[in-house]
């Protein structure tokens, strides 16, 4: 006997498909808002990464929630500031006051090196939603015991407790990563991952997937394959360009995008991110898959061989001026997000989470602090207004010291720790580079501000450095000026 449903079946059928997207989350390493082609880069080349923007939307101001990694994972992992999670500093560093040994004026505050097992994840929160979860790449949110595999997702694909690539292929196997099987000769590491999320998305094709693709790329050791590299030194050649620097106290920094490694890692994370676009559009998943694509913190400029430049943006990662903080954030979902959009909305690293909870109806027993851009994405409006604050207690390898930030429209103070009666005041809209201090112009907006921050480091727990006693002001301070990369000229 044939069964006859009836209209409204297939209807709800196509509903409750639409309402549960596959998921895709992009989320690069050190990448600076200017490094890709759709943010006005010109040396480095990233088509695939463009053609996500063309097809969906960049936004001029995502930020992350930290100028380095680990608190911004924190805080991407659990839609919380990284203070509510106590990763507030890259994890590797002295956790503990006691443990500090530079010679500086304050103490940094102490931090946890691991995502407490209570924090709820992404991946727990889509797999209690129905998604089959995966994560591939670059974890570093604490020890073995704290893994992908135990927060969440059903496999794990090279997340580990390490912050790079840095065994003894380094970008290439073998790996010596107990999470990442080794590969033939000369295999390279994006491009392993990418394969290893293409067989994700193919074996789950069929059902509701979380896929979330932490690059390694393209932080530290700087490692490319070699016909790439040739590529952009000849592409440099041809250009006439050479390194500059100017200052950043106590760094130099970069000026220009000339770096042919640097150049040739850029472009093969946008073949990773390639390979995986073709692979939706083979199984015609396109339509329905929201893809996300940012970084955890703004691009290298100023150690390390600061391979990168951030102009027009202010210093680099590290830094809590905009190159340090502010990422390129694009999203595509061509069932909902008109293409070829631009969006001028602040967003910020905890509002992923809670965007991927709303699209896919899921749950969590703890605070969420981000908010859904969906209304952005559908095209219903604005998000209500609201202040973004930073707070980093530390002193970074990148030269920068503790502070604290916050951004409410157009305004932006930064607060620095060793000096906390002298705050900068920005204008964003009219000096994106921050080199206009208006704090004794504006008295009021700089209390008004500063209140507010206070407010927000009170709520979420942020702890402050304290002064270091065995500060020696007649000795070499902390913050140790870095020299410029070799072959380098400086500005005059």
């Amino acid at each position: 006997m044939i069964r006859i449903l009836p209209a409204f079946f297939f209807l709800t059928v196509v509903l409750h498909a639409a309402e549960k997207p596959n998921v895709i989350f992009l989320l690069a390493d050190d990448l600076g808002r200017q490094d890709l082609g759709c943010y006005g880069s010109t040396f480095y080349e990233t088509p695939n990464l463009d053609r996500i923007a063309k097809e969906g939307a960049l936004f001029t101001n995502g930020y992350a929630a930290c100028p380095v990694c680990s608190p911004t994972r924190a805080a991407v992992q659990t839609g919380r500031w990284p203070q509510r999670t106590g990763v507030t500093d890259y994890i590797g560093a002295a956790m503990k006051p006691e443990l500090w040994k530079r010679n500086t004026l304050l103490l940094p505050a102490p931090y946890t090196d691991r995502l407490a097992h209570e924090e709820v994840t992404m991946g727990e929160m889509m797999k209690s939603s129905g998604y089959a979860t995966f994560f591939a790449g670059k974890w570093h949110l604490g020890p073995e015991g704290y893994w992908p595999e135990n927060q969440g997702y059903d496999s794990n694909m090279g997340g580990v407790d390490r912050g790079g690539p840095y065994g003894p292929g380094k970008y290439f196997t073998p790996y010596n990563n107990p999470r990442l099987p080794d590969g033939p000769p000369g295999e390279h590491l994006p491009d392993r991952l990418a394969t290893e999320t293409c067989k994700f998305i193919e074996a789950n094709k069929n059902k509701p997937f979380f896929a979330c693709y932490s690059f390694y790329d393209v932080h530290t050791p700087l490692n490319a394959r070699a016909d790439l590299t040739a590529k952009y030194e000849e592409k440099r050649k041809k250009l006439g360009l050479e390194p500059k620097f100017g200052r950043e106290e106590p760094r130099d920094v970069r000026l220009v995008q000339e770096h042919a490694v640097y150049a040739a890692m850029v472009e093969a994370m946008d073949l990773a991110v390639g390979k995986i676009l073709s692979k939706l559009d083979e199984l015609d998943l396109a339509k329905n898959t929201l893809i996300i694509f940012t970084s955890d913190n703004g691009g290298l400029s100023t150690s390390e061989g600061s391979p990168t430049s951030n102009l027009p943006l202010r210093g680099g990662k590290g830094w809590l001026y905009e190159g340090g903080i502010r990422e390129p954030l694009l999203i595509r979902w061509p069932a909902v997000l008109k293409a070829g959009q631009t969006i001028d909305t602040p967003v910020c690293s905890p509002d992923y989470f809670a965007t991927l909870m709303d699209v896919a109806g899921g749950k969590t027993t703890t605070k969420v602090d981000g908010v859904s851009l969906r209304p952005l994405l559908e095209g219903k409006g604005d998000l209500p207004e609201r202040s973004l604050c930073w707070h980093y207690p530390h002193y970074g390898n990148q030269g920068g010291a503790p502070g604290a930030a916050i951004r409410r429209g157009d305004w932006k103070l930064i607060q620095w720790f060793e000096k906390p009666d002298e705050p900068e005041l920005y204008n964003l809209r009219d000096d994106l580079s921050e080199t206009k201090n208006l704090a004794t112009q504006e008295p009021k907006r700089v209390k008004t501000l500063l209140a507010e921050l206070q407010a927000w480091q009170k709520d979420v727990g942020a702890l402050l450095p304290v002064k270091n006693t065995a500060y020696n002001p007649a000795q070499p301070n902390g913050r140790i000026a870095a020299n410029p990369a070799k072959g380098a000229k400086k500005k005059k």
